[in-house]
């Protein structure tokens, strides 16, 4: 099988072999073992890898292309350019190709789903990682990306594999999920929520991900009394920011930045935690919920996309809005109740423990 991917996601090119960000990599080498022939089409930069990318398991043909941006005036005038050129090598590897597969959402993703109209008889797939949620505020072009793949006429032979249930859906469009850990893992944990409350936060220290709203949260929490600590695994353009407040802060003891961790020590720290705190301002499938969830780690999480569903609508998680002084609210009077905790804690862990590499393994080669 002749298999091509059409992704925005950009490739760093080093020593020969092609790297990304590591929750994409891990995922398509597991469709790549199903498949005879590679053909990836993306932006790329030559450098070094950076600490969270990882390389592709296998050869493959590559296929540079410039990234698109329309911004900012000038971006938008070399993009325009860069137009036919990207359409001509999109139209010529999906001719080649036996299955077609998209990386959505992103404007190269928006002409693969413009040039798979042209290919009806052909197998495709697509992964739409960002959120599908129909009722949600998001870019014209991601609005046209998901009205082309919903449409059952302009998109055929087709399956859209989305995050959450939505309904008024076409059947193109297949809920689905993202896997971090096998069955191996699954080590049931029993959370006592007694003495110090441990919270953490996951994720890159960016303006989307609010972390600074997680310092205020837990700030709040112990002025009011509550034995809490709090630890922020990740990196990002926050970090100087972050770390001048924390230093400044009343409560500097009880907060640190830990910095990025791999995923052997993600584990640990998600066993030892009683809660996750993640007040998004987007998400696809938030994967720092799901893999707190995995051990019993409550997550805390602003309702994006498909996380109140994840949640079980609160029944294993703490759905809070993005106001921190509404917020702080609602997540005292979940402390209140540790027997309720508990059984949140449980409920978190057989909801997440259903999604693990060895089922996700099995859907993706059903789809192959």
């Amino acid at each position: 099988m002749k298999f091509a991917i059409i992704t925005y996601i950009e490739h760093s090119a080093f020593k020969g072999n092609f790297f990304s960000y590591e929750p994409y990599i891990s995922e398509m080498n597991i469709w790549l073992k199903h498949v005879d022939e590679v053909k990836v089409l993306a932006p790329k930069i030559e450098r070094k890898p950076l600490p969270v990318e990882i390389a592709y398991s296998r050869d493959l043909n590559f296929v540079e292309v410039s990234p698109l941006n329309f911004t900012k005036l000038r971006d938008a005038l070399r993009s325009v350019v860069r137009l036919p050129g990207i359409v001509f090598e999109i139209f010529r590897i999906f001719r080649e190709a036996d299955h077609i597969h998209l990386r959505c959402p992103g404007n190269i993703s928006l002409l693969g789903c413009i040039v798979q109209i042209f290919f009806p008889k052909k197998h495709k797939t697509v992964k739409y990682a960002g959120n599908w949620d129909p009722e949600s505020d998001q870019p014209l072009s991601y609005r046209l990306q998901k009205w082309i793949l919903n449409n059952r006429f302009l998109s055929r032979n087709i399956k859209v594999l989305v995050y959450g249930k939505w309904k008024n859906q076409s059947d193109n469009i297949i809920p689905f999920f993202t896997a971090s850990f096998s069955e191996e893992d699954i080590i049931p944990v029993s959370k006592e929520f007694d003495g110090t409350l441990k919270f953490i936060f996951v994720g890159s220290l960016s303006e989307g991900k609010r972390p600074l709203i997680v310092i205020k949260l837990v700030e709040a929490l112990i002025s009011q009394g509550v034995d809490a600590s709090l630890k922020l695994y990740g990196n990002g353009v926050l970090l100087e920011e972050l770390e001048d407040y924390i230093k400044n802060s009343t409560f500097s003891e009880a907060i640190s930045i830990e910095g990025f961790r791999n995923k052997k020590e993600l584990k640990q720290r998600y066993r030892e935690s009683h809660f996750l705190v993640l007040p998004s301002k987007s998400e696809g499938w938030p994967k720092a919920v799901a893999e707190a969830m995995f051990f019993g780690c409550i997550p805390i999480a602003t309702n994006v996309s498909c996380v109140s569903w994840m949640m079980g609508e609160g029944e294993r998680g703490v759905v809070i809005p993005a106001d921190p002084d509404k917020a702080i609210n609602i997540i005292i009077d979940k402390l209140k109740n540790r027997d309720t905790l508990k059984a949140m804690s449980a409920g978190a862990q057989k909801w997440s423990q259903q999604y693990t590499l060895e089922r996700f393994k099995t859907e993706i080669r059903k789809f192959l």
